[in-house]
Formats: C-alpha cells, structure tokens, sequence
C-alpha cells in the first residue's frame, strides 16, 4: 500500500502549486483487480488533474470502512451494495454516491467435475458460507428456484476459506466465491471449479462494489470531481487492458502473478463505465428481495439508499 500512497505523494509534487482536496479512500479487502480504475486514476494523475490528493488504505477489517465513514473517519469507502441495504436499515449514516463493479461477482461455487450438476443437487449436501445475512438469504433464493429450502443443506461458516474448503471436500459448493477470483484460483491450483451465478439464479442484479460516503456531511463536489476520474481511469483500462494491466502490476510486487492477471481480464468487463450513473429500479428491487427474505422490517425509499451525485 505504501506505493500508492508514494504515488499519490509524486502526483501531488508534479500538480500545479495549489493545495489539493485531500481524499481518504477506504478499500474493501486488500488491493486487487476490482480496484483497477481506482490505482490507475491514482498512477495516470487524473485525480491530480481534479485537484485531488486521494490516499488509499486497504482496511485490516473488511467489515470497519462504511462503519469508519459513518463515525467520520474517512470521506470514502468501497463497499457492497446488499450490504449497504442492510448497513442503513440498522442506522448508519451512509449513502451510496457510486459504483465501482456494475454486476455481481458473487456465485454458488463447486467442483466443475462433482456431483453438483445443477443447484438442485444440493439437497442433503454441506454448502459453506463466509458473511451470514446477506448470503444466506442469496443461497436461500437460489435454492427456492429450484425447489429447495435451507433445510434441505447444511450451512458450514468456512470463514473466508472459500476455495479451500471446496476443493479439500469440507463443503460440496461455496456461496459468496468471487467468480473473477475463486475460479481463476481453482483453475491455478488444478482443481476446476463451476459457477452458478446469482443473476441467473433468482437474484435480482445488482451493483457488486460501490462507493458510500456519509449521508449528512459528504461533499458532493469532491464526489463528483472522484467520480469523473475513475470514470477517466475506466474508460483507459477498457481502450488499453494491457498497459492498464501493466500499469496496475507495477505497483506492487505481490499483484504481478498469475492469479491477479486472471482475475484481470475476468473483471475489466465489469467496471461501471458510468460510476455516477444511478439504476433507481436495480436498488428499489434489492430492497424489496431484502425485505421478502426477512432481513428488514420496511423498505426504504430508493433516495434513502443510493443518490446520483451528478443530478441537479
């Protein structure tokens, strides 16, 4: 992470001689593909170029950043949008202000060559799970399409080991498995793997990663000038995946593998193209499936949840 920083840093002594908005950006998990547009508009200077001087951290708790925005402690977080739904309904002041990942990533994960051939094979089986909640409630909808309930599984808390557990026989399928992830890294490892994916499943779509900022205190200029450069820094990784990717690996030694290109190529279709554009209808039908799986008492106005910073 000290690179991206040290970048930030070098960008800011290359910028004209005026202060620059200073932006704390909070990852979700450490630095990886799914942050691409984020490292190249921090490597290329295009959020030098909208006078902003953004440090990057990755979080030592995946779950602390909307919790760290909420308590104002950082301008900015990547987050997930099921999570956000549920993360307002228990009080926190957030809201989303962009997306970072327009589709889901997460999948129902098995072995490409098990028992497993549809998710209806699964009844009597031990599938493993790393976030309760949400992914509950996502496997609970998979199973219901095909004529399953929770009871017909048992649910195994495999704590993050999602593609370890699957291929050392402790679960017979994975939900939550990042299908630009898991999957590369079963291929890598020599054990394929197959991907049921959530959309196609009963799921609503959704945004996978998003930007939040807090509700009360946000500054909607900053947001807006963040925005236009991810989306500057987007639309050069999809005219130039390769030297994005280059770029990207550069800047730290531990993403220049195998893993990481792979999951590169896998993720690069994914990112929003237009990260302040808002699908009011994707978030007001999420709230919904939320509340008929019992994980709210009330749906929320969409305004509440997710805002176009851009709109008048």
């Amino acid at each position: 992470m000290r690179s991206f920083i040290l970048a930030g840093a070098l960008s800011l002594c290359a910028a004209p001689l005026f202060a620059q908005d200073q932006v704390t950006l909070l990852l979700d998990w450490f630095v990886n593909p799914d942050h691409g547009p984020v490292i190249i508009a921090q490597e290329k200077g295009f959020f030098a170029e909208q006078d902003l001087e953004v440090e990057v951290i990755a979080p030592a708790d995946p779950a602390a950043p909307p919790k760290m925005v909420a308590a104002g402690q950082a301008d900015l977080a990547i987050s997930y949008q099921p999570q956000l739904h549920l993360q307002i309904h228990e009080g926190l002041p957030l809201q989303r202000v962009g997306t970072l990942v327009a589709t889901p990533l997460n999948c129902l994960l098995v072995l490409k060559d098990g028992p497993i051939a549809t998710p209806a094979d699964l009844k009597g089986r031990k599938v493993g799970y790393s976030v309760g909640g949400v992914e509950e409630a996502m496997l609970g909808q998979i199973l219901k399409t095909h004529g399953l309930s929770s009871s017909d599984i048992e649910l195994i808390n495999v704590n993050w080991s999602m593609s370890p557990s699957l291929m050392s026989g402790q679960v017979d399928a994975v939900i939550g498995a990042f299908r630009n992830f898991e999957l590369n890294q079963m291929e890598i490892e020599g054990v394929p793997g197959r991907c049921f994916f959530v959309e196609e499943e009963g799921l609503p779509p959704y945004d996978e990663l998003i930007y939040v900022a807090h509700r009360d205190t946000m500054d909607v200029d900053m947001i807006q000038r963040f925005l236009a450069a991810t989306e500057k820094a987007t639309q050069y990784i999809i005219n130039h995946p390769d030297e994005s990717w280059e770029l990207f690996a550069a800047t730290a030694p531990e993403l220049n593998d195998t893993l990481n290109a792979a999951a590169w190529v896998d993720t690069v279709p994914r990112f929003a193209l237009r990260p302040a554009a808002m699908d009011a209808g994707r978030y007001a039908r999420f709230e919904r499936f939320l509340n008929d799986a019992g994980l709210t008492d009330a749906i929320l106005p969409v305004g509440t949840i997710a805002i176009d910073v851009t709109a008048p």
